[in-house]
């Protein structure tokens, strides 16, 4: 049973995680609150759930919010640079948008994906290969084709909103600004390649995404516990969307894209 939005902001709150003890507490109440009906993404965890699509796709969707890289570093993930001894997935620059090298920390629930994967038998360097061609990466568009299937328009979700959805929370439940835009890979303009520290705030950064983790998976108890059909920001999903969900006639798996 969740607990109430006070008690679970205190005990979800980073000084409970070994955080800085200076950090404030949420300064937006309703927006961190796990029942509030319009909470960003509350059901979007929920419906990633029930995706009956390629298992394939379905674990890219569980794994995007976990780790909030741009949806073309996570299409083009590689096996090879991932150590899960060390709870790590170590882009290289040519996979990064700014060009260098970037560390997510994995959190427990990224891990068991991860492990997932890995165990899956294909001849393919890439962690998400692309259906029916594995020397390529998943198709560009099949993420945001699965929120679509599963009654998001573009104005709801895209694969890019889980980076908008983490940083706006993130703050909000007062985690420092600084290891979140070091996490999400942002480079500020006044910042030389020779200054830029990719394993800044690390160990920060590790407790804030098994944090997130956590989070993410109080939203999706909740919004099961509310039996509540998916929505965000308040806006409803189709009733077309709705009812194939319920039937379980979501597009086949020929149908990703990817």
């Amino acid at each position: 049973m969740v607990r109430s939005f006070v008690t679970e902001s205190r005990l979800l709150h980073p000084r409970h995680h070994g955080g800085h003890a200076r950090i404030a507490g949420p300064t937006h109440r309703r927006a961190s609150r796990l029942d509030h009906p319009s909470h960003p993404g509350r059901r979007v965890a929920e419906a990633i759930d029930r995706y009956s699509g390629r298992r394939l796709t379905q674990l890219a969707l569980k794994r995007s919010p976990l780790v909030f890289v741009r949806p073309f570093e996570l299409r083009k993930a590689e096996r090879e640079h991932f150590d899960l001894d060390d709870a790590e997935w170590r882009i290289p620059r040519p996979n990064m948008k700014m060009k260098e090298q970037h560390i997510v920390p994995l959190s427990r629930q990224a891990i068991e994906i991860v492990r997932e994967l890995l165990a899956t038998p294909v001849d393919s360097r890439f962690l998400f290969p692309a259906l029916g061609h594995p020397e390529k990466p998943l198709c560009e568009n099949t993420l945001n084709k699965a929120l679509r299937t599963l009654g998001y328009s573009s104005d709801d979700m895209t694969a890019q909103g889980f980076r908008s959805l983490a940083s706006t929370l993130l703050n909000e439940l007062g985690w420092p600004p600084d290891a979140i835009e070091r996490q999400l890979a942002h480079v500020e303009e006044n910042e030389t390649r020779g200054a830029y520290n990719y394993a800044e705030h690390l160990p920060l950064r590790r407790k804030m995404m098994q944090f997130w983790s956590d989070y993410l998976d109080g939203l999706r108890a909740n919004a099961h516990r509310r039996r509540i059909e998916p929505l965000l920001l308040g806006v409803e999903p189709s009733v077309t969307a709705v009812k194939a969900d319920s039937s379980s006639t979501l597009a086949p798996a020929t149908n990703d894209g990817g």
